[in-house]
C-alpha cells in the first residue's frame, strides 16, 4: 500500500509540472482506442494548473473508482446558487458567450471522459460549433462543485455542452466524433481515470436524437465486436427533478486545453 501511495504521489507531482502533457483519446480503428499526447497551452488562459484536478486524479489512483452510481436519495443535497462567473463569460477560442443559444441553433449534452480533452476535441470540428462548455451531466445534486463531483457523491459525469448550427454540422457528425473519441465500453471510467464522474453518457432532448443515439450505439458495438458498450443513454428531461441535466463547471476549467 505504501508503494501505491508513493507512486500516486509521484504522479501527482509530475502532473503539476507546467511542461507536463495532457492525454486525450484518439480513434485508430473500430476496435482500437489510443491516447495521444497533447502539450498544454502556454497562453494566459491555460496556464491555470489547477490542484483540484490533481487531487481528483490522486483519489482515482487510491481506489474506489469502479464503484457503482450513487442513488438519488444518498446524493449530496447541493445548493440553489448557480456557478459563479459564467453568465457573460465568452469562449476563450470561439469568442461567443457560453450561455447563449442563437435562434435556430441546437444544444447537445454528453460525457466521454475528462472534460478538458472532450471539450477541445468538439470545438475543433471544422465548422458549425458556436460554443462549448464543460460542466456536470446526469446527476442528482443541484449546482455541484468540482470537488463534490470528484467524490462521486453527486452522480454527475464530467460533461460537455455544445451549441451548434445544424445547417453546418449535424447531430450525426457530433455523434460520430463522440463515439470515436473515447472507449464507450469501459464502464465507470476512461483509461486510468476511474469513477462514475468519468462514465460515458449521451443525453437526448427529443425522440429523433434518442433514435440516432441508440442506432449509432448498435452500429459501433458491432464494429468494436469485443465488449458491450456501457454508454449511459437517457432523456435530459429525466433530470428535471434534480435541477436539470446540466450544470456549468467552474470558470477555470472552461477551455482549459
Amino acid at each position: 500500500m505504501v508503494k501505491v501511495i508513493g507512486f500516486a504521489l509521484s504522479q501527482l507531482l509530475l502532473s503539476s509540472c507546467p511542461t507536463s502533457s495532457a492525454f486525450t483519446p484518439t480513434f485508430r480503428s473500430s476496435n482500437s482506442i489510443a491516447f495521444a499526447s497533447v502539450s498544454r497551452n502556454t497562453n494566459s488562459n491555460s496556464s491555470r494548473i489547477q490542484p483540484l484536478r490533481m487531487i481528483g486524479s490522486l483519489m482515482d489512483m487510491l481506489g474506489g473508482g469502479d464503484a457503482g452510481l450513487i442513488s438519488p436519495d444518498k446524493a449530496l443535497k447541493g445548493r440553489t446558487n448557480k456557478m459563479a462567473n459564467i453568465d457573460g463569460y465568452r469562449h476563450y477560442v470561439l469568442g461567443n458567450k457560453l450561455t447563449e443559444v442563437p435562434e435556430g441553433y441546437k444544444v447537445a449534452y454528453f460525457g466521454n471522459g475528462c472534460f478538458w480533452g472532450s471539450e477541445k476535441g468538439i470545438w475543433r470540428l471544422p465548422k458549425g460549433i458556436h460554443s462549448t462548455a464543460i460542466g456536470y451531466c446526469g446527476g442528482f445534486t443541484p449546482n455541484p462543485t468540482y470537488e463534490e463531483v470528484c467524490s462521486t457523491q453527486t452522480g454527475h459525469t464530467e460533461g460537455v455542452r455544445v451549441v451548434y448550427n445544424p445547417a453546418e454540422v449535424s447531430f450525426v457528425d457530433i455523434l460520430r466524433w463522440f463515439w470515436e473519441a473515447h472507449d464507450p465500453a469501459s464502464g465507470m471510467g476512461q483509461g486510468n481515470d476511474r469513477g462514475s464522474q468519468y462514465r460515458s453518457g449521451f443525453y437526448y432532448t427529443n425522440d429523433e436524437e434518442k433514435q440516432l443515439i441508440e442506432a449509432s450505439k448498435v452500429a459501433y458495438e458491432k464494429a468494436i465486436n469485443t465488449r458491450p458498450i456501457t454508454t449511459e443513454i437517457a432523456s435530459a428531461d429525466a433530470y428535471d427533478e434534480y435541477g436539470g441535466i446540466w450544470f456549468y463547471g467552474e470558470q477555470y476549467h472552461q477551455q482549459y486545453l
